[in-house]
């Protein structure tokens, strides 16, 4: 339906600009700070209020548009495990957004502690929202595509871990945007989905006799 096909465009609008804005937001901050090594949200607070954080907003924000786009479609409308993963992806986004972490190499603050668990939070959400969604209807064309995402993201999310603890932060920055990069694929796969969406995708079935 049109509706649904205006959210995908919408949301790939915020997506695309909210890579743009990391992007600026990578390129601002000083060069001391090695990508590789530093989490985004060590950028982000390097440049507190700055472009980084309203990527994170923009994100959050095109996120609530492809809800509302599975919200209009019917049938099926989103499941309400789908819509409280996905909610929790938004807020995990926001709070991080808003809440800042530590300055690399300071000791981590009970606002430091609140924006790490609210990006796992997010983090954990997402995947777990396009695992569900690999089962509706209108999406099994991308069915294959968001279940290998998916798994993908997790065996990232393990990498980042594993980098956290034990990997004493071993291209912990790297594991992060590759993580990230995966699950915004997540989010551009439905969304391109949605876009395609013809303008009558249920047929109704005429009463007999008619």
């Amino acid at each position: 339906m049109p509706g649904t096909r205006s959210t995908g465009v919408l949301a790939l609008g915020g997506i695309a600009l909210a890579a743009l804005l990391t992007v600026i937001g990578h390129l601002e901050v000083n060069d001391d700070l090695n990508p590789w090594a530093l989490t985004v949200s060590d950028f982000a607070v390097s440049d507190r209020g700055g472009v980084i954080d309203v990527a994170m907003v923009v994100l959050a924000l095109a996120t609530v548009a492809l809800l509302l786009g599975l919200r209009r479609a019917r049938p099926p409308r989103p499941s309400r495990p789908v819509e409280l993963l996905l909610g929790a992806w938004v807020a995990g986004l926001l709070l991080a957004a808003v809440v800042p972490t530590n300055e690399p190499g300071t000791a981590m603050t009970t606002a430091a502690y609140l924006h790490r668990y609210a990006s796992v939070v997010a983090f954990l959400a997402l995947p777990a929202a396009g695992w569900l969604l690999a089962r509706r209807p209108d999406l099994v064309p991308a069915a294959r595509t968001l279940r290998t995402l998916v798994l993908l993201s997790l065996a990232l999310a393990a990498a980042m871990i594993w980098s956290a603890y034990p990997g004493d932060r071993l291209l912990i920055g790297l594991a992060e945007r590759l993580l990230i990069l995966t699950e915004v694929a997540v989010l551009v796969t439905v969304a391109l989905t949605q876009t395609r969406t013809p303008a009558t995708p249920w047929a109704v079935t005429p009463a007999r006799g008619a």
